[in-house]
């Protein structure tokens, strides 16, 4: 099923179509930050053959959602390093700090287990725009719970005050980023080459927006007050966005342990259309059907007058996770995730083709 039953068109003050560049107008063009993403990988690309025969050579090329090295016999070490965006900007606005850091963490392990790997470390960085140990004690708490989460260890970090580069409200301006490495046997490694036409894809429910889609949020909803309270929410609008974002490693692992298990995509910036990236240029194409959003969704549509792909470009939609398995594995990996207390979707299949279509929409 489609957003709504009419489609907003994205309109300007006039009432006058606008252009499928929303985002960017808001400040992100993502199309721009795809091609920034192809040229580093392309020149850090070449610094693979610094370990060519050491331990420590890389796996596979940059562009998974993770890193990936050898460390020598069965064992490989994924990499990720991930932030927050412009979230911390609404946790500020509301002065609430405790629950950012579980966003930090969970960027991060959601990410490393699209490899299939166990998170065991994380490292923090928190730029502060002056020194403020109340603020630090509140978004080390979200961290500190983030990794309880995820089951791993936060083992160092860095803390920078950075007064001339970062500005905030109230004096709480901050920015705040998690590096993790995780664990896996090379033989394990999930990296989406085993998908095939006829795989089905399952969708595991998000708790709201997670950390993306921020910069477009704020400028849609730059008119309402985040302490409003809305009937459809269920809550204060600023209390929906600041909705902590869910760590899906202990339910992944389990299945990727369990289960056959050919592809994992964290729904993040770049949304769904991230998905493509799993098959590296394969004549395989995802065609998904998403069931009805959160109503987060639907304010945020209503309130920007957003086209739908607009929405599917931009916002998880309500799912966090796809898991890609052969058909006979849907409903034994599903329960495993419901057991963990996730709500889970069959979104469709992977075809012949090319890209990632979205109730119909093409995403490219």
């Amino acid at each position: 099923m489609r957003l709504s039953t009419r489609p907003f068109p994205a309109r300007n003050s006039e009432g006058l179509p606008l252009p499928s560049s929303e985002y960017a107008d808001a400040g992100v063009d993502v199309r721009k930050v795809g091609r920034i993403h192809l040229s580093l990988a392309e020149e850090l690309g070449k610094t693979f053959t610094n370990r060519k025969g050491k331990t420590g050579g890389p796996l596979i090329p940059i562009g998974h959602y993770a890193g990936l090295i050898d460390l020598g016999g069965s064992s490989a070490l994924a990499l990720h390093t991930d932030g927050v965006g412009t979230k911390v900007l609404i946790a500020q606005l509301m002065k609430k700090f405790d629950t950012i850091g579980i966003d930090c963490v969970a960027m991060t392990v959601n990410d490393l287990v699209c490899l299939g790997a166990e998170p065991v470390a994380l490292l923090d960085y928190i730029a502060l725009q002056r020194e403020n140990e109340a603020l630090v004690s509140q978004l080390t708490k979200g961290l500190a719970e983030g990794a309880k989460l995820a089951s791993t260890a936060i083992v160092g970090g860095e803390t920078a005050i950075l007064g001339g580069m970062v500005k905030g409200t109230g004096g709480n301006g901050f920015d705040l980023v998690s590096m993790g490495v995780g664990l896996v046997g090379k033989s394990a490694v999930v990296d989406g080459s085993k998908i095939e036409n006829g795989d089905a894809v399952l969708g595991v429910a998000s708790s709201g927006l997670h950390s993306n889609g921020y910069t477009l949020a704020r400028k849609v909803l730059r008119r309402r007050s985040l302490d409003e309270k809305m009937d459809e929410l269920g809550t204060s609008l600023g209390e929906a966005l600041l909705t902590p974002t869910c760590i899906y490693v202990k339910p992944v692992l389990s299945a990727t342990r369990k289960s056959e298990v050919h592809g994992i995509g964290h729904i993040t910036g770049g949304s769904f259309a991230k998905l493509a990236r799993l098959v590296r240029g394969r004549r395989l194409k995802f065609e998904l059907e998403l069931p009805l959003p959160p109503p987060i969704f639907g304010v945020l549509q209503r309130e920007g007058r957003l086209a739908d792909i607009q929405m599917y470009e931009t916002f998880n939609m309500g799912i966090g996770l796809c898991m890609v398995v052969p058909e006979a594995e849907l409903g034994s990996v599903a329960r495993g995730f419901r057991r963990d207390g996730f709500d889970t979707y069959d979104l469709g299949n992977v075809r012949t083709g090319r890209g990632v279509t979205v109730n119909g929409i093409d995403l490219g």
